[in-house]
């Protein structure tokens, strides 16, 4: 059983559909990993054992009628803990929200649940989603499941790690500045930052706010690329204001790796490179060149990367002091006063007692 734990999302939905395995029988599955694996990770930080196991049942007596909800019929799986999940605490790391229970789901868990999803537990966040490690006061630190001494990246790292350590079939994250992404190079999964407005936020949002922020997303994680498609194709689509629209994409331009063209940018002053991943590129442009696609070192897109950085830190340092007590955004301004001047000496920091200890960005 052990290899289902690692199995893409796509061939268990297809064994569970061909009735190689039973919906429980998985559930039960993923959910001893998780006994046995998640006490020295903490990556699943709230459950509904009992719920999932119901809908479980549900999903086996559905196919014996040769009912199917959906391609994720019993599919068991986990969300991030921002989302609003019925009954569920959704807290943010925040210990003053630690008695916000969710009274409805977000959308990104409908859709999930219309799939026939099992959703068995959400997976632990930094503090307010802003960092790139997963500690929080109220849940704890979240562990790397390849080295449980280092961290899995954040602010997606509980759902990360819980699809790195086969703890989930799927899962579900959220992005600003790299929240699905840096998760997923940490742990060693796929993340999918999703064209702003794709897949709608709702039910993902501090304190219940409504208003979606810009260049706020929500998006899949998966253990294999494959199943990033199928997800995308359950989540994407407009919200009920929104009807409009809807995701269309044209078929791919080819097929065979060699016909693509690949731009490489390896170098520029606002983002250097170390050498381990510089080696790295190297490792994949030499597959690339050998199955015969045409790399090119010189493409750039026609923007300037200085004025591309910080229009991207404005909208980033919007999105993110929307979240701030009004004293920290405060200390935020002298910090940024501060280190106009004085960008080496500045040292400013907020009220200790404050949910933000802010340091001068440079």
């Amino acid at each position: 059983m052990d290899e289902r734990a690692f199995a893409s999302a796509t061939s268990l939905a297809g064994e569970i559909r061909d009735r190689r395995i039973g919906c429980l029988e998985l559930l039960d599955h993923f959910l001893g990993r998780a006994e046995r694996f998640n006490p020295a990770l903490n990556a699943v930080v709230a459950w509904q054992i009992d719920r999932a196991r119901q809908r479980a049942r549900d999903a086996d007596a559905a196919l014996a009628r040769g009912e199917v909800w959906g391609p994720l019929h019993g599919v068991p799986m986990t969300v991030k803990e921002s989302f609003d999940v019925v009954g569920l605490p959704t807290t943010w790391g925040n210990p003053m929200w630690k008695d916000n229970i969710a009274a409805g789901n977000a959308v990104v868990v409908e859709r999930l649940l219309a799939a026939g999803a099992v959703i068995y537990g959400k997976t632990n966040v930094p503090l307010f989603l802003m960092d790139s490690q997963s500690f929080n006061e109220v849940y704890g630190t979240t562990n790397n499941p390849w080295d449980t001494a280092r961290g899995p990246g954040g602010s997606s790292g509980g759902e990360g790690a819980a699809l790195a350590a086969g703890l989930s079939a799927l899962g579900a994250g959220s992005d600003i500045a790299g929240s699905l992404r840096n998760p997923a190079h940490y742990c060693g999964v796929y993340g999918h930052k999703p064209s702003w407005g794709i897949v709608p936020m709702r039910g993902h949002s501090a304190a219940g706010t409504l208003t979606p922020t810009d260049i706020s997303v929500v998006g899949p994680m998966a253990r294999h690329a494959e199943d990033l498609e199928l997800a995308m194709r359950v989540l994407a689509g407009p919200d009920v204001l929104q009807q409009a629209w809807r995701v269309e994409l044209p078929p791919p331009r080819h097929r065979r790796l060699g016909d693509f063209r690949v731009g490489l940018w390896l170098d520029s002053p606002l983002c250097e490179i170390d050498a381990s991943i510089r080696d790295r590129f190297a490792v994949a442009v030499s597959a690339l060149l050998a199955a015969g696609a045409i790399v090119d070192e010189t493409a750039r897109p026609p923007i300037a990367d200085a004025a591309h950085h910080q229009l991207f830190m404005l909208l980033l340092r919007a999105a993110t002091a929307a979240r701030l007590r009004d004293e920290d955004f405060a200390a935020q301004r002298e910090i940024a006063a501060c280190s106009a001047s004085r960008p080496r000496q500045c040292a400013v920091r907020s009220n200790p007692s404050s949910a933000f200890r802010a340091t001068p960005i440079t």
